[in-house]
Order: C-alpha cells, then sequence, then structure tokens
C-alpha cells in the first residue's frame, strides 16, 4: 500500500526577483500601478495555488511566472504540487479525456483512486489561506476536506480544459465538486456552462521576459541550436510546439506536412514536445508519431527541449500549426505570435480567442488536413504575407496576452472574493 503523500512546495520559477517594474516595456505605467494599488489594498490576503505538475505543461508555465509576481505586488502566494501513485494520474488523464469529448466512463476503483489522493494530498495542506485555488480535475475533489477544514477559506476551481462536448457522466460526477467552490475561473464563458454555473473568464498568458519568450542573445541562439541537433534552422521549416498527446493530433500534423512538402520539397517538421509528469499517455503517443513519420529524414521529434531551444525553434520557424482537436487555450499560439511566427491552427477552444483567420494567422476545421497544408504551403511561398501576419500577431499577444494583465486579472478576482 502507497504511503501518504505530501504536497510538494514549488520554488518561485525564473521570474523570482525581478519587479512589476521590469516589464514596463509591456505595460503602461497606469496599469503598473494599478496593480500594486490592487495589491496595496488586499492587505496582505495569502492565496495557495495547488496543481498536479511543477513543469512541462502550461499551468505550471503560468504559475511558474504568476506566482512570484503575486508575492512582489504584495498578494503573499503559495504553490503545491499534488503528489501520487501512477494510478491516479491514469484516472485523471481519464478525466481530461472525457471533459474533452472522449467517451469515458469511471468505475468504482477509478473513482476510489482519485478519491482517496485527492484526501491524502488535501491531508497533508496544514496551513491556512484565505484564498485556495485548485487547478483542472486533478484537484478538484480536495474541494470537500479542505473546505471541511477551513470553513472560512474561500475556494476557487481554475478550469482550463474545454469542457463543452463532455461525457456526461464525467460532467455530473465533477460537477457536484465544482457545485461546491466559491468561484469558477475559466478562459472562455462557455466552458463554464457545461457545468451549469456562472464562472470569471480569465484569459491566460505568456511572460514575455521568461527564457521560451524573450530575446535571445548570440550565444544563447547558438548554445540552443544545439539542444536542438540536427535540425536545420536555415531550411523552410514548419513546427508544432505541443505535449504527445491525441488531442494535439501530432499525426495530423505529419500527414499534412507531407501533402505541403509536393510543392516545398525542401520543408522539414519539427514536432517538439514535453512529457508531463501527470501524462501517462506521451510515450505512447510519441511512439505512433514516430510510426506514421516512418523514419521520414524531413521530421523531427524532439522532447524535453530547453526554453530557450523552443524559444529559437518558434522564431525560427516560417510556419508554426497547432492542430489541435480539442484546446483549452494553447499558450503555444501566444507565443509564436509573440516572436512574430504566423500560426496556422485549429478552429477550437482558445485558439480563435487568438487568431483572427487571414489577419494575423490561419484558422482551420481540426480535422481538415488538406486546408492544413494549405494555408502552411500558402506562409511558405509568401514571405512578405507571413511576416504581415506574424507583425499583427506579436501586436494581438501585446494587447491581450501577456503576464502583467493576467497578473491584474488575478489581484482583482482575490479583491472581489475577499
Amino acid at each position: 500500500m502507497p504511503q501518504p503523500c505530501e504536497c510538494r512546495g514549488v520554488q518561485p520559477g525564473p521570474t523570482a526577483g525581478r519587479s512589476i517594474a521590469d516589464y514596463g516595456e509591456f505595460t503602461p505605467a497606469p496599469h503598473r500601478e494599478r496593480v500594486r494599488s490592487v495589491g496595496a489594498e488586499l492587505g496582505g490576503v495569502r492565496v495557495l495555488h495547488v496543481n498536479s505538475t511543477a513543469s512541462g505543461g502550461g499551468v505550471a508555465e503560468l504559475l511558474r511566472s504568476l506566482v512570484p509576481l503575486s508575492n512582489e505586488a504584495g498578494c503573499p502566494t503559495d504553490w503545491r504540487v499534488m503528489e501520487a501513485e501512477p494510478a491516479f494520474f491514469d484516472v485523471t488523464k481519464a478525466l481530461h479525456n472525457g471533459l474533452q469529448g472522449k467517451d469515458v466512463t469511471l468505475d468504482p476503483e477509478m473513482r476510489e483512486t482519485y478519491l482517496r489522493w485527492t484526501d491524502r494530498n488535501a491531508a497533508a495542506l496544514t496551513e491556512a489561506y484565505d484564498v485556495v485555488v485548485l487547478h483542472d480535475p486533478q484537484s478538484l475533489a480536495m474541494i470537500d476536506p479542505l473546505a471541511d477544514r477551513y470553513p472560512e477559506t474561500t475556494f476557487v476551481w481554475r478550469c482550463h480544459i474545454d469542457p463543452t462536448d463532455a461525457a456526461p457522466g464525467l460532467l455530473e460526477f465533477l460537477g457536484e465538486y465544482v457545485g461546491r467552490v466559491d468561484r469558477v475561473v475559466v478562459s472562455r464563458p462557455e466552458y463554464a456552462d457545461a457545468f451549469g454555473v456562472d464562472a470569471t473568464t480569465i484569459h491566460p498568458s505568456i511572460d514575455p521576459l521568461s527564457s521560451k519568450n524573450r530575446e535571445l542573445t548570440a550565444d544563447e541562439s547558438a548554445a540552443a541550436a544545439t539542444d536542438l541537433g540536427d535540425v536545420d534552422l536555415d531550411a523552410p521549416l514548419v513546427a508544432q510546439v505541443s505535449r504527445f498527446d491525441p488531442w494535439k493530433d501530432p499525426v495530423g500534423v505529419v500527414e499534412a506536412y507531407r501533402r505541403v512538402r509536393d510543392d516545398h520539397p525542401e520543408a522539414r517538421l519539427v514536432l517538439a514536445g514535453g512529457m508531463p509528469d501527470d501524462d501517462p499517455e506521451g510515450e505512447a503517443v510519441f511512439e505512433r508519431v514516430a510510426d506514421a513519420a516512418d523514419g521520414d529524414p524531413g521530421v523531427a521529434l524532439l522532447t524535453d527541449l530547453s526554453d530557450e531551444a523552443v524559444n529559437l525553434l518558434q522564431r525560427r520557424a516560417d510556419v508554426v500549426v497547432q492542430k489541435s482537436l480539442r484546446e483549452g487555450f494553447a499558450l503555444t499560439v501566444s507565443e509564436a505570435l509573440w516572436k512574430r511566427t504566423p500560426v496556422v491552427g485549429a478552429a477550437v477552444g482558445g485558439i480563435p480567442l487568438q487568431i483572427e483567420d487571414g489577419t494575423n494567422g490561419y484558422l482551420v476545421a481540426p480535422e481538415d488536413v488538406p486546408a492544413t497544408a494549405d494555408r502552411i504551403g500558402r506562409l511558405l511561398a509568401g514571405p512578405a504575407h507571413a511576416e504581415a501576419l506574424g507583425e499583427r500577431g506579436r501586436a494581438t499577444v501585446r494587447e491581450r496576452f501577456l503576464l502583467p494583465r493576467h497578473l491584474l486579472d488575478w489581484l482583482e478576482l482575490v479583491a472581489d472574493l475577499r
């Protein structure tokens, strides 16, 4: 029998020691002053974020930047990561898949595993907070034991997933816990409609000063190029940066690339993705993609790249693809647009929030391989057009999807809750 776990404390990430003032280039002075004002008004309200992995996923990347800046703004904020046996993450991956539309049923053993580990992780949190934010289904059922122990605490569930086509049984199961939190936060209002609850909409963001998004020095670029191995950065380059997950449809990207190569034989494809601790399907999906690539020398499959290597790849790519079948938001779209790289994205979830078709990128139906190939080909054939889309993409991200805006949204939410 596994021993009881303790939630791991997470140390501040690469924004540690960075001030809100450091973001002056990206944020007007009135916005920075509003951040400081709201932080001061909070009067030391203590916040805790709980999620299921410290690296390799979009939630972890958000928290790595948001937590230390929240502290700097005057809102004491901690971050804890759940621990559990692999069987728990098998269950939570099934929950994730079911929320995104796969026909999934939780049997009694799966429910017992899920609740046993959420209870154990809740028991490990022995410090009281004013606000506790539970991220995604992995931590959601912690609400019951935590609310019983800390009746004065305000509980928030942050849903990063698109549940608009979820399996009805999972909506019923998770909906019981959603109904017990004090506030739900989503990336699009429609996500809350699936559970029949009111919610606050907060768009995710990228950190323009992080290693993944800032300008790289010549030495950093050279080191990052080494991390990318044999990838020819001077060839016409198509890339998708996403974990190896069936919902990201990496096999469909390979199929689209093969169509593109008919007219652009020099084009190369890079599929780069992490292997998060809470995603047990990653290795199997990677193997399926490798089988689909079938040793094609024009296709590179890369895992667990450094942030600098991802940064360089997104900058040097001629086109970034995000061919998701379901998508909560897709921060990788904003990452590429910020680097002035045009994106061909599926018209699902949060991607249309970032891409206006034909203006700063292209949107295609999620399963339409020919349309995906067509848009990639247009961008490879028209560098001036691609450059114009890239410039407008950067402007979109600057206006709507950078960390300082996200920070203020969270501080104002905490102020509203207290």
